[in-house]
């Protein structure tokens, strides 16, 4: 599709590649579509673990390839060959979750990653070791053999048909605050508890009775209903909880008003169970004394037992301050008694285990698993996966009906360690062994059909080298990396292309969630890692700051670094995306602070189009421009700044995407405009304030 030229053309000293000429956009947008609709299991090396902003697989692959072919060849046929770029070298300064290190490697190449956040290095690290899918079974049936039957006898409950014990998929629990009248309230904003994820199509829904805490079978959308036990009536979609106010018979009050006034987190009450019965089918519950007694044997085990247990406190900051304020101010209040005890008890055994690799990768396998244990997990429903894990906001939101998940789990699970072992664990080492990409179908009608796999890849059982010159000699490798990447550990002009995605100043503040499981991960690895051995998972030199200006100069200086450790003739390549002028005119002047110009821009669908901040949005961003860089050693000549050309360059990829099928927005447009005013731009050294008033000329002609 033609663009904008790349600004270098002209350049006779410069090498092309694919990247700095075109690439076929609109159909990478449509594979990558498909490949996010379940990242996790197409891509499952980048999902062993929760990291924020995980960028799609199949996108960095084609820019890694692309950033290393020369522009005559065909994309497609070598996107789905397998490589051998032996001796070239990918570097990462924003690793992340790591997905630019995995297909740098499936390409052949070596790969270096480095991470300012602990929590991340950790977690790619153990993504990226190979390991034997026995030695992991044998591991994981030592512990069901141990310490799942005690995790378990917590989390079950008596068939009221047959009086036998059975398991308890999901605990239901209610917030609950005190009036100065003495009432306890609950916090529902409707008594309708679980509905199916399509009620129109499935009506049936699961309502508590306000008056004596029945579970009773109903519609979801019923008005009027009497309690068959009771004889109570009440509308089910009116709880006492509507936005920040609260309504008891003495009084309307302020949530906020209301929380203990001893700094503690508020009080809960369990109101539903959901159980498992041996003939697959599940039925929910009002809990009786024999469940309320089971949680309160947890809640004084738990006082007596010596466990490795978060001690860390919450730190203010954008993502958690909404927690703090419900009081949440340490990182173990966000688990109730019977987590806290049964999350130590599986950790405990899992440390005891003797082989390091093995027990590190359990170790990464439970810290994943706690994003969907705690109290600020909810129900989303029946029909799709049950459990709404904590960071489905970007902030930590204090759930008022949170969802007990039963942390070992069963075959019925989903986010427990059990289900977590096989669907993220086993798949990332299967994917290892097998590395395959998606090729998308065209069905007999010419529609597009369900996508195949493509195995595209050799084996990915390279060595860890944690030295430069260690990676230097081995023919593939990969190094990971915890620190600045204002300052690495590598020699000048060793690395063919940086390829990378970096955080954005303004928004997801990633050391403020990380803390969460930096909590856990802390005391029991920074004998072994010294990146744990400090008091958070934030660090001096974090690319992350609400001032632009401020933001700007710390990517500078990490993109400062990576064009000394680049090539001349290397590519500095990343996605970005943003809706205001300041976030480009941020990454603008933090380009020229390196050195570096932008001489292409390619936009790609970055996410599917549900992903919940986004859809929030009003005029979502669906798609990344792809800002391949240049060092300005060699500036080819300035042409004259045409705001018709860039507002042309909009208008020709929104026809191109929507053609297809894509989705584009105002802020799309935006996207591709900014994109392209940073290429006319070029090296012409503008300084943020004229860059801003440029961005919003640009964004006045669309």
């Amino acid at each position: 599709m033609s663009r904008l030229a790349p600004a270098h053309l002209q350049a006779e000293d410069v090498a092309l590649t694919m990247l700095d000429v075109d690439l076929p956009v609109v159909e990478l947008s449509e594979l990558s579509e498909q490949e996010s609709w379940r990242k996790e299991i197409n891509r499952p090396l980048y999902h062993i673990h929760k990291w924020w902003a995980t960028r799609l697989g199949s996108v960095f692959r084609a820019i890694t390839l692309a950033a290393l072919t020369p522009p005559a060849k065909d994309f497609w046929s070598e996107f789905y060959k397998r490589h051998d770029l032996a001796g070239k070298v990918i570097l990462d300064p924003f690793m992340g979750s790591g997905t630019t290190l995995g297909e740098a490697l499936k390409l052949g190449a070596k790969a270096i990653g480095c991470d300012i956040n602990p929590v991340s290095s950790f977690l790619v690290r153990q993504a990226l070791t190979p390991v034997s899918e026995a030695e992991l079974r044998a591991a994981f049936k030592k512990l069901e053999e141990t310490v799942a039957p005690e995790i378990q006898s917590y989390y079950q409950t008596r068939d009221p048909d047959t009086g036998e014990f059975i398991p308890v998929l999901y605990f239901f629990w209610v917030k609950t605050l005190e009036t100065p009248a003495g009432e306890i309230i609950p916090l529902f904003r409707r008594y309708v508890f679980a509905q199916d994820a399509y009620p129109k199509k499935k009506p049936r829904a699961q309502i508590v009775c306000p008056h004596c805490w029945a579970v009773i079978t109903g519609r979801y959308d019923a008005a009027a209903l009497t309690c068959p036990d009771c004889s109570h009536g009440f509308n089910p979609q009116e709880g006492p909880a509507s936005g920040q106010q609260l309504t008891a018979p003495s009084g309307t009050y302020r949530i906020k008003q209301l929380l203990p006034k001893d700094g503690r987190p508020p009080a809960h009450r369990m109101y539903a169970i959901m159980a498992l019965r041996a003939n697959g089918e599940k039925i929910y519950l009002k809990p009786q004394a024999e469940d309320f007694a089971l949680f309160e044997e947890a809640s004084l085990r738990l006082a007596t037992e010596e466990l490795p247990l978060p001690t860390l406190h919450v730190r203010p900051g954008n993502n958690t301050d909404q927690a703090r304020g419900y009081n949440y101010h340490q990182w173990r209040d966000f688990f109730n008694a019977r987590q806290l005890l049964t999350l130590g008890l599986l950790l405990r055994e899992i440390l005891r285990i003797s082989d390091c690799t093995i027990r590190e990768q359990l170790v990464c396998l439970f810290s994943s698993t706690l994003e969907f244990n705690n109290l600020f997990c909810s129900f989303k429903g029946e029909g799709t996966g049950a459990v709404r894990h904590m960071f489905s906001n970007h902030i930590l939101k204090p759930e008022r009906t949170p969802l007990e998940n039963s942390v070992w789990g069963s075959e019925k699970s989903s986010g427990t360690f059990s289900s977590l072992f096989e669907s993220r664990l086993i798949r990332a080492k299967r994917y290892l062994a097998e590395p395959f990409e998606l090729a998308l179908q065209n069905d007999l009608f010419g529609g597009k059909g369900n996508p195949t796999k493509i195995v595209a890849s050799f084996p990915l059982t390279m060595p860890h080298a944690s030295s430069w010159n260690e990676l230097a000699e081995l023919e593939r490798g990969v190094m990971i990396l915890n620190g600045d990447s204002a300052n690495l550990p590598l020699p000048d002009a060793c690395v063919d292309a940086v390829i990378t995605d970096p955080p954005y100043f303004d928004f997801v503040h990633y050391s403020e969630l990380s803390d969460f499981f930096f909590a856990w991960l802390a005391p029991v690895l920074k004998c072994h890692w010294a990146e744990f051995d400090r008091a958070d998972s934030s660090a001096p030199g974090e690319v992350q700051d609400k001032d632009p200006r401020v933001f700007a100069r710390h990517l500078g200086l990490v993109f400062s670094e990576a064009a000394r450790v680049l090539k001349d003739d290397g590519l500095l390549t990343f996605s970005f995306h943003h809706s205001r002028e300041d976030g480009w005119a941020a990454i603008y002047e933090a380009l020229n602070m390196a050195g570096l110009s932008v001489v292409a821009a390619h936009p790609v669908h970055a996410e599917m189009k549900s992903a919940s901040p986004k859809s929030a949005a009003l005029d979502p961003i669906s798609i990344d421009a792809i800002l391949v860089c240049r060092k300005q050693t060699h500036p080819a000549p300035l042409r004259a700044f045409s705001l018709s050309a860039i507002a042309q360059a909009a208008t020709q990829t929104r026809e191109e995407f929507t053609s297809a099928g894509l989705s584009f927005s105002k802020s799309d447009a935006f996207v591709i405009a900014a994109a392209h005013a940073l290429i006319q731009s070029g090296s012409a050294q503008l300084s943020y304030p004229a860059m801003h008033a440029t961005l919003a000329e640009v964004r006045a002609n669309l």
